[in-house]
């Protein structure tokens, strides 16, 4: 075949590939038998992964032409232009590394932070704790989600730095665009891990080694989604680690009996968001071989969300009963219930701007679930 089409890699500047040969040039052999063919391959980089698909079409008998075009050296789905951050305005040479890190885009940091406050504000309300000591945590672990949701990201487009460029969404990602290299990303990567560990090593030695397990997790969580239509499951393993740690932090060992449907409704509620979140890119997975939960779920993600938002209120309920939690943290848990109802009516998962809106707004139901926890902590203070 690429003897009668010759050999393409990526254009340059992304542009569309086409052959044409005359009818006198039109090679032998196959294409020269009567009939149309159609073959579609893919564009595969130095290192193995797919960086595009193609499709070439051959027109029988030598009178004909022969077409090979790159359908999508990247995406050309429409994508919502990114609004400018005060990354743009921070030094030249940082601006990649504070955009590798999302620091513009906090509500991944929320994400991780919240499973930990809702721990660490129980917690302190079972033990009947002074506020100080869930001030201090909350500080420390809102830091920590800041440094390590960094890390993770960094962590991701290392591994995903070849689909992102096929993928209109991240095809701008510094790595993707070779704004950062590899090595210079490992050396970041080294810093964030680095000042990760120094808020760890803040907390008691039970929760040292409880938090330093979870990087497993970190690590092989980009990896999922090449073999598995649940990478979805495995981040909510990984961003609901603080349901255990907070608790470990202030009590100085997990609570198993609260802190495991607590951990496991917020597994229940990263799969919500995270799916609604995967919906953006659902074209652009098929074409590179990415799988997830958006496209595992299709046409019947909405029930499914609906069964998952369900059961992750049911479960971070239960937890608070266990906890002999107060009417606020009910309050809490029923308008976080609310707003998983109200963005899973609203979301278009067609519709990439409102997918990002619908996970957006499932971040606040989780901020609800704090909010009814600290309100419960608060009041037991004030008596």
């Amino acid at each position: 075949m690429e003897q009668m089409l010759g050999s393409y890699g990526p254009h340059p500047k992304g542009e569309a590939y086409t052959k044409n040969f005359d009818p006198e040039e039109s090679p032998s052999g196959m294409i020269a038998r009567s009939g149309t063919y159609n073959v579609r391959s893919r564009v595969i980089d130095d290192d193995g992964e797919v960086y595009a698909a193609l499709q070439s079409i051959y027109h029988g008998s030598l009178k004909s032409y022969v077409s090979r075009q790159f359908l999508r050296p990247t995406s050309t789905s429409s994508v919502p232009a990114t609004p400018k951050s005060w990354v743009d305005h921070a030094p030249t040479k940082l601006q990649p590394y504070l955009h590798l890190a999302r620091v513009d885009k906090p509500i991944g940091t929320m994400l991780l932070f919240l499973p930990c406050t809702w721990s660490i504000t129980m917690a302190s309300y079972a033990l009947e704790l002074p506020y100080t000591v869930p001030l201090k945590y909350i500080g420390l672990f809102g830091i920590g989600a800041l440094i390590m949701r960094g890390a993770g990201c960094t962590i991701n487009d290392m591994w995903d730095r070849n689909f992102d460029k096929a993928v209109a969404r991240t095809k701008d990602r510094p790595i993707a665009k070779g704004a950062i290299t590899l090595p210079q990303a490992t050396g970041f990567l080294g810093l964030q891990l680095s000042a990760g560990l120094a808020v760890l090593t803040q907390l008691n030695w039970y929760s040292i080694a409880l938090g330093a397990s979870s990087l497993s997790l970190v690590t092989i969580y980009p990896f999922m989604k090449r073999i598995t239509h649940w990478p979805q499951a495995v981040l909510g393993l990984t961003f609901n680690w603080g349901a255990l740690l907070g608790w470990s932090a202030v009590a100085g060992t997990v609570n198993w009996s609260i802190c495991l449907p607590l951990y496991a409704g917020g597994v229940a509620w990263t799969l919500v968001y995270d799916s609604i979140y995967a919906h953006q890119d659902k074209d652009d997975d098929v074409q590179v071989g990415v799988r997830s939960t958006a496209l595992l779920f299709g046409e019947y993600t909405r029930p499914i969300l609906s069964g998952l938002s369900a059961t992750s209120i049911s479960l971070i309920t239960y937890a608070g009963y266990l906890n002999g939690q107060g009417l606020p943290f009910y309050v809490g848990t029923g308008l976080a219930a609310i707003q998983l109802a109200r963005v899973l009516a609203r979301t278009d998962f067609n519709d990439r701007s409102s997918c990002w809106e619908g996970f957006v707004g499932c971040g606040w139901s989780g901020f609800w679930i704090w909010i009814g926890a600290l309100a419960d902590y608060i009041l037991l203070l004030s008596v």
